[in-house]
Order: structure tokens, then C-alpha cells, then sequence
């Protein structure tokens, strides 16, 4: 158990941290979500809507650093090419 002011203090930031960190993730998730159901009932504007919604939230959670950005861009590169495959019959 922590002992000093300061060790006691981390924990608290870091549990506050944590906390913020697993909204902003779930929040990625179910964007993701709400783009695959688009895609899946082949609605192709929505879906162009929530990729740009995606886009837009992975950006940010790489630039917070919460997500690798090299992880943004695989994810984004994975969605448009669903979102192409939908768009070109």
C-alpha cells in the first residue's frame, strides 16, 4: 500500500486516468460499431457518415496517445477498404 503523499496522490491520478481512458475507448468501439451495422445493411451514404465520424475519432485518441497511431491508421485503412468494397458493386 502507498505510504507517502505523493505515491498516494499517482494513485488517484492514475485510477482518474483510467477512467477517462476507458470511455474514450469504448466511445472508438461503438463509433466502429455503428460503422460496421452501416455497412452491413449496405447503406452506403450512413455509412461514408460514420467512417468520417471513425476517422475523426481515431485521430484524436492517437494524438491523446491513448491509442498507437500506427493502430489509427490500420483501423481507418481497414474501414475505408470495407467502405470502398461497399461503395463499388
Amino acid at each position: 500500500m502507498a505510504t507517502s503523499l505523493s505515491s498516494k496522490k499517482r494513485i488517484r491520478q492514475q485510477e482518474r486516468r483510467r477512467l477517462r481512458n476507458k470511455a474514450y475507448r469504448s466511445a472508438m468501439r461503438t463509433e466502429i460499431k455503428k460503422f460496421l451495422v452501416a455497412v452491413a445493411a449496405g447503406d452506403a451514404p450512413l455509412a461514408r457518415e460514420r467512417y468520417a465520424a471513425v476517422s475523426r475519432r481515431l485521430d484524436k485518441l492517437a494524438s491523446k496517445g491513448l491509442i498507437h497511431r500506427n493502430q489509427a491508421a490500420r483501423r481507418k485503412s481497414r474501414l475505408a477498404a470495407r467502405l470502398r468494397a461497399l461503395e463499388s458493386p
